[in-house]
């Protein structure tokens, strides 16, 4: 990393003396991203059921893809994609709200591409390949010398800065940003096989047997589903990919297999460009796509010292700020004191004589009398009545919780109305309540 710290300092004017420098420079100036944000996220059950994965709130006050679209900004990278699909709508919304402040006089602008039949009348994004195909158009009229692509359903910091000088300096005709874990989980993962120069010389989509990495041969490298090209490269293998009738237009399944054999493909451990990262703790990246690993990852956020640090001002997370009143907390008599404890709490919030133990409220919940919240995520608008009790609970934007629900205490009980996870967390929508509030966006 020294070397590469010192060769970046002399060619593109990186900060010398900053303890932690962002990579900032013409390569980033000169990068598009490309956010490929329009999947469901199936394994979310109702949670998705009219928004797409990157627009589920997370983290008290956030959107997923906020922290994907504030690692752009905060790398540099201000000419930005997001490429949309389903059920878009809060997503779009989101966006022209919370991320207007990037200015169009100064080249920067964040793209809204939802599937627009641009090439065909056939079909909408057929994959992730096909999505920036699609939008290739609009590529070469932004005219960059690097694409790099994103998922925009993970949460974690970044600096994309550190991954483009990576690039450069090997002179790759494409990088991939890859996680480092163990044999045994790499089964899931598209999983890259490299020498000792990292350059990738072989890929395998899931494997029983994954390859190692050189010196470290209790782990494997895993794809995290980022990638940087050269403009030219790129647009010349989306072409090829294109005209292929056997190809599922993929970048893990059939673009990267093909590139590996011909080209300078090199992968970088996600340890040297992530953000925020304390010495003997792993580097920080959730794939929030189940009820559990959802759920699991706000409840982190409660620790007194969370792997997540959100309150980082040299890294800020960026979002759309709602003009709300202070959070509230009333009563304070024995039997009815207005409480949170190890808890998130956000703007307009209002807790009257209940008790919040490890939960977070976002925007706008209000929490009436005598209730006990545990372990909990309410997100925005929810109104829990008298009375109520919730434990390992996910409630959905805008419930209406009513008089003397219990939910968590009875996981058969709760199976009859509710979604219950296979670790016992239980998903409440407006639907399963009977009230179909279709704004739960």
């Amino acid at each position: 990393m020294n070397a590469e710290l010192g060769y970046l300092q002399k060619k593109y004017h990186v900060a010398v003396g900053d303890p932690a420098p962002r990579f900032v420079s013409r390569i980033t100036k000169n990068t598009y991203a490309m956010v490929l944000a329009g999947g469901r996220g199936s394994r979310l059950h109702q949670l998705t059921d009219w928004r797409a994965k990157p627009a589920v709130p997370f983290g008290g006050k956030f959107r997923i893809i906020d922290f994907v679209l504030s690692n752009c900004v905060n790398s540099g990278i201000r000419r930005i994609g997001v490429a949309t699909q389903y059920k878009s709508h809060s997503l779009i919304q989101h966006i022209q709200r919370g991320w207007s402040f990037l200015n169009g006089q100064f080249g920067e602008f964040v793209d809204l591409l939802p599937a627009q039949q641009r090439i065909s009348e056939d079909h909408w994004y057929k994959g992730t390949a096909d999505a920036v195909f699609q939008n290739l158009d609009i590529l070469r009229e932004s005219n960059p010398d690097f694409v790099l692509i994103l998922a925009g359903d993970h949460v974690y910091k970044m600096d994309y800065g550190k991954l483009l000088a990576f690039h450069v300096e090997n002179k790759a005709d494409m990088s991939v940003a890859c996680l480092e874990v163990p044999i045994a989980d790499a089964t899931a993962f598209g999983v890259m096989g490299v020498n000792e120069h990292a350059r990738v010389v072989e890929f395998a989509e899931k494997p029983a047997s994954p390859a190692s990495i050189p010196g470290k041969p209790d782990m494997a490298l895993a794809s995290m589903g980022i990638y940087v090209f050269n403009k030219d490269f790129l647009y010349e293998q989306l072409v090829r990919d294109a005209d292929d009738p056997n190809s599922s237009h993929d970048f893990g399944k059939d673009l990267i297999p093909q590139m590996i054999k011909k080209y300078r493909v090199f992968a970088q451990s996600f340890e040297h460009s992530c953000v925020g990262r304390d010495d003997g703790h792993e580097p920080y990246w959730r794939d929030v796509g189940t009820i559990d690993s959802y759920w699991e990852a706000n409840m982190e956020l409660t620790k007194v010292i969370p792997d997540l640090n959100m309150y980082d001002q040299e890294w800020p997370i960026w979002t759309n700020q709602e003009q709300l009143p202070p959070a509230k907390f009333v009563f304070d008599d024995d039997d009815r004191r207005g409480m949170a404890v190890d808890s998130l709490v956000s703007g307009g919030c209002i807790v009257s004589g209940s008790t919040v133990r490890r939960s977070l409220l976002f925007s706008d919940v209000r929490v009436n009398s005598h209730c006990v919240i545990e372990d909990s995520v309410l997100l925005p608008n929810v109104d829990v009545c008298r009375d109520v009790v919730l434990k390992r609970v996910i409630v959905d934007k805008n419930c209406k919780i009513p008089d003397g629900l219990q939910v968590g205490l009875n996981p058969e009980a709760d199976r009859k109305r509710f979604h219950v996870s296979p670790n016992g967390v239980t998903l409440i929508t407006p639907d399963m309540l009977g009230q179909k509030s279709h704004r739960s966006r």
